[in-house]
């Protein structure tokens, strides 16, 4: 069966570090776009960061630049998400997400097809 599964969340004062990871099982990412995302209650999934397997282009949301940093290990089928200086406007359940790449167009408009369920990341003032 193919399955993404994410672990590293938790609860982190403003202004720590968190690093997620998102792993893998039945398939492997090859040249997929891999993403992450986050939602908080209420409100749709917002796109975080995602790179190309394609040529490992990266992007990220304006509200993460230069605090997060997205990267993966293909070798071991496993994504990451490096988040610092966290904000409590951060807190949300962050799910990975798997789709076809879109070199051309960029992988923030991917739609992703395949997703995780989730790790729950809480930042306190």
């Amino acid at each position: 069966e193919m399955e993404l599964a994410e672990s590293g969340g938790g609860l982190v004062q403003a202004g720590g570090s968190l690093t997620l990871s998102c792993t893998a099982s039945g398939f492997t990412f090859d040249s997929a776009a891999i993403a992450w995302f986050r939602q908080v209650p209420g409100k749709e999934h917002e796109g975080v960061s995602c790179i190309s397997g394609t040529d490992g282009t990266t992007w990220y949301a304006d509200s993460v630049k230069g605090r997060f940093t997205i990267s993966n290990d293909n070798a071991k089928n496993t994504l990451f998400l490096q988040m610092n200086s966290l904000k409590p406007e951060d807190t949300a359940s962050y799910s990975c997400a798997v789709g076809r790449d879109l070199p051309s167009e960029g992988c923030e408009r991917v739609a992703y097809a395949k997703w995780g369920r989730g790790t729950q990341v809480t930042v306190s003032s």
